[in-house]
């Protein structure tokens, strides 16, 4: 055997002695890469606001804040096992500051206070999960929830007094869902004749909301009732769509987000308001607090506010003001934001109705 044959042999003897150690270590690398990384877990992608602004509005301030951090983001597609597997491989990668909004609230405890232990800092987004979190980032609730009691009165008018009910509040996993409820019900109760039907829709289904909503007009008859309380807008898509096939029209609707179809049923007039929240601020302020708390850094000038989650108190907490949108507002909040564009809200039939807004 000549040299060059002895050396090629011996190099592959080496690497292939070598490919097993590095196997073995391959846990303890991973271990330690996340120490740049900041996790983020989204419940679902039904939202539209969650793919389309959150997501990108925390990873680009994250990108400013520092250049060598990097975002290891997942959706659990309202799936509560794969929330745990995200979440739980995050914490196994060494990633040491997590940003979770949970598809199930109460479920997390157990992984928020055994990653706490581990010196995981998680910060509940937009929903407040329970158990050892960091900080919590969202709107206020209860007031969102007064001011869809409000809207739902305003559409009323002097009707109110006399005017019967429906009310489909959100998913029952949702820890925001009972705030909205709450809210909406200090300011319907005693100003409305009756809730004449009220559900919670699980996953904030719309096809559920819909089906709900044909089987209260089947159950109560189109004069049944005089105004529908939707507790965010994919749902009010579907009651919409329930009214629709009824061939019930002028019946006051309202949801939450200012989705895109929801500003364009508000056009049409098939949606009495919507509530915005604008999610940048929300969104940046949550990449904020995650940046300063990898560094180690005080997050008190951030958070003007605590929250309580039923297993922590005195958590340091960021909550934004919201507002109603209607028809009359668009164009001074939604559309002056640039939360959405013009052409899309005004195309095919809506265009007239745009020009008579003033928002073409």
């Amino acid at each position: 055997m000549n040299a060059i044959m002895r050396r090629a042999l011996t190099g592959a003897m080496a690497l292939s002695l070598a490919a097993p150690l590095a196997a073995c270590g391959s846990e303890q690398q991973d271990a330690g890469a996340g120490k740049d990384s900041i996790g983020l877990l989204l419940p679902e992608s039904k939202a539209a606001r969650y793919e389309k602004f959150d997501r990108r509005i925390i990873s680009s301030r994250i990108a400013s804040l520092c250049l060598e951090c990097k975002l290891d983001y997942h959706n659990a597609e309202q799936q509560v096992d794969v929330q745990k597997r995200q979440f739980d491989a995050l914490v196994d990668k060494g990633v040491k500051v997590i940003i979770l909004d949970p598809v199930d609230a109460a479920a997390v405890k157990g992984w928020v206070d055994s990653a706490a232990k581990k010196g995981v800092k998680v910060i509940a987004y937009d929903r407040l999960a329970e158990g050892d979190v960091a900080a919590y980032v969202s709107y206020d609730n209860e007031k969102i929830g007064r001011l869809q009691g409000q809207g739902i009165l305003a559409a009323l008018g002097s009707q109110a007094a006399i005017s019967d009910v429906v009310m489909m509040n959100g998913s029952p996993t949702d820890p925001n869902a009972p705030s909205y409820k709450k809210g909406a019900h200090a300011v319907l109760d005693g100003k409305v004749h009756k809730i004449v039907y009220e559900k919670s829709i699980p996953d904030w289904s719309a096809k559920a909301a819909k089906k709900e909503m044909t089987d209260v007009i089947n159950a109560e008859g189109p004069e049944g009732f005089d105004a529908v309380y939707s507790a965010n807008d994919g749902m009010a898509g579907g009651i919409a769509a329930a009214l629709k096939s009824a061939g019930l029209k002028n019946v006051p609707l309202g949801g939450q987000d200012a989705e895109l179809p929801a500003l364009q049923r508000l056009v049409a007039g098939t949606q009495s308001f919507t509530i915005y929240k604008e999610v940048r601020p929300e969104a940046e302020t949550a990449a904020e607090i995650a940046f300063r708390l990898l560094r180690g850094k005080s997050i008190k000038s951030l958070t003007s506010t605590t929250a309580d989650n039923g297993s922590k108190s005195g958590i340091p907490a960021k909550l934004f003001k919201a507002q109603i949108v209607t028809r009359k507002n668009m164009k001074d909040t939604v559309v002056r934001d640039g939360t959405v564009r013009t052409d899309l809200l005004c195309a095919g039939a809506l265009a007239a109705e745009c020009k008579s807004l003033g928002l073409e």
